[in-house]
């Protein structure tokens, strides 16, 4: 058996200083460079060293993994492109987050040499202003996910890296300061999730040039944008040609502040899923009316902010919806309360059952030949009441019993002994006018119709 070799050699981190013009070669050969940590041979673990005569020493010990993490480490070249062809033959992911890369030449001539790549994340790179030509975009024709998170990338860069990647299915632009949207001629059929969150979107117009560019489109997350309304002059003809693909929409932390825009929402032709969280519109009810009131508005969404919602809930939330609009003027009410009107008819309000125990109750007392009638506290146990009983009735605690006699019953029922010191009065069901009977323990436990006569 081939023993493992543990290297113990660590590799210090260089300051943001020194890293400045590291190339991506550099920082690979770096950070699997086999010697920098433990690995072992012939047992499938850690860095695989390989036997091509022809490759540089480095070069040939390294085999790197399918998803390659490179971010935060001050990379801004490619170094030699040949290298990076040998090291990322396999390569599918890559991550380049949070490094240096302000130049799209170096970007494309790594892109160029990983064939198989799928998934690119460039977000944290200083690319403001920095224009994509499109003859060095064709590089990105085989990537399906790109990632460009506060990047500041312009939109005709945007546009021009969409043209080039025909079969692009995701696409990341959130944290990018867009209070506009430039539109493209070219439309881009295959994405079908974009993410422009936390940008400065504050008018429909803007997001609706999404539909056109982005025709087969499925998710679309606008959340921590101030869109103000979700506003056509023909809403159902426009949403539903401008988005006829969108199965999910994020409008969270948005400004919607009119139940209009929730009710737009049905015009987008596929919808399913809608995440409406810290809007201004649903700011003054309770989570409870929040969820009821929008699942009203929505018959076709089967889950509304993460959660499924079940047929049951669906109809409970539907006749909340009517009562909800039952005090208000009839030129005020939405369509959608007539449509549940026409399903469920007109419903009373509900009854409101308060079904907290009474505090207190006025109870006759009666023990031997006297009775006095009392105001009780009813949340009081029955060893509490014992105690409070005490001077009237001439009896220790310990040294007396109690019979509940409930006027409307007592004489079909008879007195039920109140034996558990630790039971609270008002589970009894106490009312007023009721009694209690208090007879000494000396006495017999029976206690006759005669005594109740008395």
């Amino acid at each position: 058996m081939i023993q493992c070799i543990r290297s113990h050699i660590s590799v210090a981190m260089e300051s943001s200083d020194e890293e400045e013009g590291r190339t991506f070669v550099q920082v690979v050969s770096e950070k699997y460079n086999p010697e920098n940590f433990p690995y072992c041979r012939g047992n499938g673990m850690g860095v695989v060293v390989l036997s091509s005569p022809q490759g540089l020493p480095i070069k040939d010990r390294l085999n790197l993994p399918s998803v390659l993490v490179l971010d935060g480490c001050g990379i801004s070249k490619a170094g030699d492109e040949t290298e990076v062809a040998t090291f990322c033959a396999h390569v599918v992911e890559l991550d380049l987050s949070h490094n240096q890369l302000q130049d799209w030449g170096e970007i494309c001539t790594i892109v160029s040499n990983i064939p198989n790549l799928d998934f690119l994340n460039l977000s944290m790179n200083p690319l403001s202003g920095i224009e994509l030509e499109p003859g060095l975009a064709e590089v990105f024709f085989r990537v399906r996910r790109l990632v460009l998170i506060n990047t500041r990338v312009t939109w005709d860069t945007v546009h021009t890296l969409t043209r080039q990647t025909p079969e692009l299915e995701e696409l990341f632009l959130c944290l990018n300061e867009y209070d506009q949207v430039a539109e493209s001629q070219v439309p881009c059929p295959s994405l079908r999730l974009l993410q422009i969150t936390d940008n400065q979107l504050q008018e429909w117009g803007e997001v609706r040039k999404f539909g056109p560019m982005y025709p087969g489109l499925h998710n679309l997350v606008l959340s921590n944008n101030k869109l103000g309304s979700v506003e056509e002059d023909t809403p159902r003809d426009t949403l539903q040609h401008l988005f006829p693909n969108l199965r999910s929409i994020n409008l969270n932390n948005s400004g919607l502040n009119r139940w209009e825009d929730i009710e737009r929402l049905n015009f987008f032709p596929k919808l399913e899923e809608v995440r409406l969280m810290g809007i201004p519109l649903l700011q003054p009810y309770t989570n409870k009316e929040r969820r009821s009131l929008t699942l009203a508005q929505l018959p076709s969404v089967s889950v509304l902010n993460g959660s499924v919602v079940t047929e049951g809930e669906r109809e409970d939330a539907e006749r909340f919806f009517i009562r909800h609009y039952l005090d208000i003027p009839e030129e005020m009410l939405p369509h959608r309360y007539h449509v549940l009107v026409s399903k469920y008819g007109r419903l009373a309000p509900l009854a409101e059952v308060d079904l907290r125990p009474r505090c207190m109750a006025m109870l006759d007392v009666r023990w031997g030949e006297r009775k006095e009638t009392l105001s009780l506290r009813l949340e009081q146990t029955v060893g509490e009441l014992k105690k409070e009983l005490r001077a009237l009735v001439g009896l220790p605690a310990n040294g007396m019993r109690l019979y509940y006699i409930a006027r409307e019953l007592g004489s079909a029922l008879g007195p039920e002994e109140m034996k558990y010191g630790s039971r609270a009065l008002h589970s009894y069901m106490i009312q007023d006018g009721d009694e209690i009977l208090v007879v000494p323990k000396t006495k017999s436990r029976t206690i006759s119709s005669t005594s109740l006569d008395s």
